[in-house]
């Protein structure tokens, strides 16, 4: 984290700013920032569970968010960034309520009576929206046939790793609740996708502070936080809250949510939104469930059948193509043909070197014969 001190003049701060644009980020901390997402956030689907266990759905996304921006926005102050900008705290508002309150409180609150697996398939659609909303890069998007295939093959890899937990969602003594949190799972997944779009194209306005992204996660957080806070008071949550009845496994795992999940990961997120492309960076919603699997398979000792083996596969696969031109794959096809293009004219050229000495040794041969 790098913050500019507050009384630089403004030629100074422009400059600066202008520098930080230039400086592409290493593929190191690009790696990190996507296993951080990845991993990490493919977790918070069990930790999110087991924090149920002792407190409500908006007091825990209350403690989580809150807790981790007020540390964040401690964090930056503590590093000399200027914390109280106007412009900055709007659109960190803006985005904390889309991100954070509508579509994580939605996750929080239907994990109360739907399975994980669902959750995910429904929150996995997030990755189609990316492609649909992304206006500015629809060309780029939709004229990549790799890309293209990669997010409805990925969506239905995730439909694949959890159809058995779906058929059994969508049976008739659950269906009517079942079908209003998968409702509200993909009006959240749309909420995700336009925050997440705008904290890429007007994030860093012109009015934002530049070079402290951790100040406008922040207050992301601190405002989502507020909101949870808030709606927890009028549901009741927080008056019937019982610190006694807490399981010290509900304490570990909203440690873990504050700390991995928001601090870590989600500002892993809010960076990759603005060094790499949407879509690319909307494949941790395919690769979530495989780590939502995992885990289940080996703290919950759930049996991982042969068709969500097969699903897992399809997954990989789908990130795969979607990250085509980010592995080069295309540049490696079309270095490949202008190799193969230009082997005729290599030989052309070799024909014609050896056509020449030819030539040259025949008259070396026929002069004695003429004097």
């Amino acid at each position: 984290m790098r913050c500019l001190p507050q009384k630089m003049d403004h030629d100074s701060v422009k400059e600066d700013s202008m520098t930080e644009k230039t400086i592409s980020p290493s593929k190191l901390k690009v790696i990190a920032a996507f296993t951080m997402i990845y991993i990490v956030w493919g977790s918070t689907f069990f930790f999110i569970h087991k924090a149920l266990t002792g407190f409500g759905p908006f007091l825990l996304g209350a403690v989580r968010f809150s807790t981790a921006g007020l540390l964040m926005l401690v964090w930056s102050y503590l590093k000399g960034c200027r914390i109280f900008h106007l412009s900055t705290i709007l659109h960190a508002g803006l985005m904390g309520v889309l991100l954070l309150y509508v579509d994580n409180g939605i996750i929080i609150w239907v994990e109360q009576f739907m399975p994980s697996g669902l959750v995910a398939i429904m929150s996995a659609s997030a990755a189609i929206w990316f492609i649909v909303l992304d206006k500015p890069n629809w060309k780029a998007n939709f004229g990549n046939l790799p890309v293209v295939i990669g997010l409805f093959m990925g969506f239905f890899g995730v439909v694949m790793l959890f159809g058995d937990r779906l058929a059994q969602a969508l049976d008739a003594s659950q269906r009517q609740e079942n079908l209003l949190g998968m409702a509200l799972l993909l009006l959240g997944a749309l909420a995700w996708t336009a925050g997440s779009l705008y904290s890429k194209y007007y994030g860093n306005s012109r009015g934002s502070v530049k070079g402290n992204g951790t100040v406008a996660t922040g207050w992301q957080m601190l405002i989502a936080g507020v909101i949870f806070t808030l709606t927890a008071a009028g549901r009741g949550e927080i008056t019937a809250f019982d610190w006694e009845s807490v399981p010290d496994s509900a304490w570990w795992a909203i440690g873990y949510l504050i700390g991995m999940g928001s601090i870590v990961a989600y500002s892993s997120y809010i960076w990759l939104l603005q060094v790499r492309p949407a879509t690319e960076v909307s494949t941790h919603t395919y690769v979530n469930p495989i780590v939502a699997v995992l885990l289940g398979a080996w703290f919950a000792h759930e049996t991982v059948t042969y068709s969500q083996v097969v699903a897992l596969l399809v997954i990989l696969g789908s990130v795969f193509l979607i990250n085509w031109d980010a592995y080069k794959i295309s540049g490696m096809f079309s270095r490949r043909k202008n190799r193969s293009a230009r082997i005729p004219k290599k030989v052309r050229r070799q024909t014609e070197i050896r056509s020449l000495f030819v030539d040259s040794s025949t008259k070396q041969m026929r002069t004695p014969d003429t004097i």
